[in-house]
């Protein structure tokens, strides 16, 4: 799968050290991963869709800057307190707050401790994690489109788990926040992926 444009984060790099450098971070930290449901997209390209819908929305750097790297805790050896230290503490605190506990074992109990955990944090970070939501949502009916049925062998846990605990994201986003950027654009995709999981119809022997 090809790069998508990011205008608005190449924008942001080019006036913005922290941005450039929180790029850079992220496509370090994330070298040589593959993204699950892509189709075979490099992971960095998921990050920087992330922080290209937020820098379109007028986010700040810091924002972006947290959006680039708010998967770098969870897949690689990066610790918050590195990012801390580089970056400072408002991107330390946004990228801790949208990082699952990886010490709880079961799918769906990890995830309901972090969307437990979202209901504590502000606007800016909600605005992150309805950004990816979105872009996994987006990447995974495209994959689908292209691939079919065999991207769910791309993940650890069934597309319809996914699909669910995704839908789960967006009814918390939707109570905490109504105008949330990227909300309604999250639910429209949601119903388009239960539409193209529903063309794909079950894998054999499940």
């Amino acid at each position: 799968m090809s790069a998508r444009p990011t205008p608005h984060v190449d924008a942001a790099t080019e006036r913005s050290e922290l941005v450039r450098s929180a790029l850079e971070t992220a496509t370090d930290a994330h070298a040589g991963q593959i993204r699950n449901g892509s189709g075979g997209m490099p992971y960095i390209e998921h990050p920087k869709m992330v922080a290209e819908r937020l820098a379109a929305a007028g986010y700040a750097d810091e924002v972006l800057a947290a959006g680039l790297l708010h998967d770098v805790v969870e897949d690689s050896d990066t610790t918050v307190e590195e990012l801390r230290e580089r970056f400072g503490e408002e991107v330390a605190a946004l990228v801790a707050a949208l990082s699952d506990d990886e010490a709880i074992e079961s799918y769906r109990d990890r995830k309901q401790e972090h969307r437990q955990r979202i209901e504590e944090v502000d606007g800016d970070a909600l605005a992150i994690y309805a950004a990816d939501k979105l872009t996994n949502s987006a990447t995974l009916s495209e994959a689908l489109s292209r691939e079919g049925e065999r991207v769910a062998d791309e993940f650890k846990v069934p597309l319809e788990l996914k699909l669910e605990i995704w839908e789960a994201d967006a009814a918390l986003l939707a109570r905490l926040d109504p105008e949330l950027p990227f909300l309604g654009d999250l639910e429209a995709a949601l119903s388009q992926l239960r539409a193209d999981l529903a063309v794909a119809g079950p894998r054999p022997g499940t």
